[in-house]
């Protein structure tokens, strides 16, 4: 296997007044040609960190390349080094012969440019060609991505596409170039599991038939074993685990690796808890990593697996209670305006004439992919979207019956946590404000000092400390901002929790912390939850049941064990399928079917 790239010895730093921290530190390994290296680690563990120093895209400052060399395997059997050259060289390398797609799409595509014209742009400005020889190449580019109606696609802008479109978009900018490597940072993880497979399997066949070397990198090994021919895993800046994709899910060696692929919801068992990271490691203030002995992993795991027989009580306990929320025949329908009266020529049916009820400390899980309207069903029953048509009664309330001032007292019994943390927080208030705010808007509390204590309190009952008060959203991590939003919606002491896509964004490791602070809160409050999500494994651990939505209807409802082992809909069973399962299995069939490098 020959190298195309080889890192050696490399150390990046970010120094500031009070502290420097290497982000990488002393990283080695070698991408070779023809195959996919994935590098998959936690936030801050330095893997986009180290993509961004071969492509020489540190911020200067804070940040610096300090060690190292990044060898670059030219055509002519030639070597350099990228982080000896001048920038104007390093500038034929970045885009030319190495290509990049950035974790969010739309943050990467220019809104006031067309997406045609950003890839006519990328081609022109590294090869020698006319407009209409970029344009025909573009076409093509949109076609080997499998977007729909190119010539239309040339056209559009990037908000006029969906998530999926416009990864499909710098898929195509990001190989209109030809390069040799691509590199490509987390570019399924906020997708729905239907699209991140159709992706998954668009950049196999695109690196197939370039004959590209790619890095892969993500936090979810469940991904890396959907593409990866080789794995490194980093932690803390340094790479802790090597391999090949199969040796690493075989026969994990660290325990930091241990942790992330069983902090993954099983589908195949349903756990009171998930495992964490931190279950399989002790570690000092020092760093000194500790590793806990695998009978006593295993007695653990054990411990949190659900029998049977509990399964079937709670579910039977469940069907007993009278609903808290019923909702009959909910419509929600946005009309399509024209002309220049504006007059409605017809209505997108987001929601669609669905039926459903939840009993009180249930938790009745909404899945489907972007689009189907488990979104809007949740904001309609809030009444933050006014529902067209039906019935929702909550806690025997008429919630569409009640006026302004009433339906202000009843909302502070049922709340909701968006999907993005940082965009649902006032960057302007800390977090005891914002929490505080809610208590002083529903006079609960009778002065300032009784509602800082129970803010307080809230604070430590999702993991956070009494320092974090004072602290603003931009100081924390994206875990840490979910848990603030947690806790902001159970200051009013509500019944009933609305959780929209609360833990799509977070790492593997984060999420399984989030889930297993929200079946605690669940069992300690006596919540219920509606939990909105696209992705059918972290729905089926946390749910009762499970109601799948497709185009604005429900078309499957039943317990989470039965709807998962026996689906009926053809739609759900597409959805389970496109869930990466990560077992060796699958792992040692995509490899025999592919060739050896």
């Amino acid at each position: 296997m020959a190298p195309l790239l080889e890192v050696r010895n490399l150390v990046t730093e970010f120094r500031s007044d009070v502290y420097d921290v290497k982000a990488v530190n002393d990283v080695s390994f070698t991408v070779h040609k023809g195959r996919t290296l994935g590098i998959v680690g936690e936030s801050g563990s330095g893997k986009s960190v180290t993509s961004l120093s071969v492509m020489r895209l540190i911020q200067t400052p804070p940040g610096r390349i300090t060690g190292g060399k990044v060898l670059f395997h030219e055509d002519d059997a030639s070597v350099t080094d990228l982080l000896k050259i001048s920038e104007e060289k390093m500038r034929t390398y970045r885009g030319n012969k190495i290509a990049m797609i950035f974790q969010e799409p739309m943050t990467s595509l220019n809104p006031v440019f067309t997406c045609g014209d950003q890839i006519i742009e990328a081609i022109r400005l590294h090869q020698k060609v006319s407009k209409e020889e970029a344009r025909v190449r573009t076409l093509h580019l949109l076609n080997e991505v499998k977007l729909p109606r190119p010539e239309t696609m040339m056209k559009s802008y990037p908000h006029q596409l969906s998530g999926g479109q416009k990864q499909r978009v710098m898929i195509a900018m990001a190989m209109s170039c030809n390069p040799s490597l691509l590199i490509a940072d987390e570019p399924t993880t906020a997708l729905d599991v239907t699209v991140q497979a159709t992706i998954l399997d668009l950049m196999r066949n695109l690196q197939r038939d370039h004959g590209m070397s790619m890095m892969f990198i993500t936090h979810d090994l469940g991904v890396i074993a959907e593409i990866a021919d080789d794995v490194i895993v980093m932690y803390k800046g340094k790479i802790v685990e090597s391999g090949t994709v199969q040796e690493i899910f075989e026969n994990p060696q660290h325990p930091y690796t241990k942790g992330l692929l069983a902090c993954r919801p099983r589908l195949d068992k349903k756990l009171k808890i998930l495992p964490t990271v931190r279950d399989f490691m002790d570690e000092s203030e020092t760093g000194e990593i500790t590793v806990r002995s695998q009978e006593s992993v295993d007695a653990l795991v054990h411990q949190l697996e659900f029998s049977r027989e509990e399964i079937a009580i709670r579910n039977a306990s469940l069907a007993q209670a009278k609903p808290l929320l019923d909702v009959t025949d909910l419509q929600v329908y946005f009309p399509i305006k024209s002309g220049i009266f504006g007059r409605t020529t017809g209505n997108v049916k987001a929601v669609d004439g669905i039926t459903f009820n939840v009993k009180p400390g249930e938790t009745l899980g909404l899945v489907g992919e972007s689009g189907c309207g488990k979104t809007t069903t949740g904001r309609a029953i809030l009444r933050l979207v006014e529902p067209t048509d039906g019935t929702v009664m909550f806690d025997g309330k008429d919630v569409r019956g009640l006026n302004h001032s009433e339906l202000t007292s009843t909302r502070k019994d049922f709340q909701i946590i968006f999907q993005d943390p940082y965009s649902s927080l006032n960057p302007r208030l800390s977090v005891g404000s914002a929490i505080m705010e809610a208590l002083t808007v529903h006079k609960i509390g009778a002065n300032d000092a009784e509602r800082k204590e129970h803010v307080l309190y809230l604070l430590d009952k999702v993991n956070l400390l009494p320092r974090h008060f004072s602290n603003y959203p931009h100081e924390f991590s994206g875990g840490q901002r979910q848990r603030i939003c947690i806790a902001r919606a159970l200051a009013l002491k509500p019944k009933l929790l609305i959780c929209d896509e609360s833990v799509s964004a977070l790492d593997v490791s984060v999420q399984a912390q989030v889930l297993n602070l929200l079946v605690d809160l669940r069992d300690e409050f006596k919540l219920t939850y509606i939990f909105i999500s696209h992705d059918l494994s972290v729905v089926k651990f946390i749910s009762d049941r499970i109601a799948v939505m497709n185009a604005g209807k429900i078309v499957e409802m039943d317990t989470s064990n039965e709807l998962y082992d026996h689906p009926k809909d053809d739609y759900t069973r597409r959805l389970i399928n496109a869930i990466p399962t990560g077992t060796l299995e699958a792992i040692r069939a995509r490899m025999s079917a592919q060739p050896i490098a």
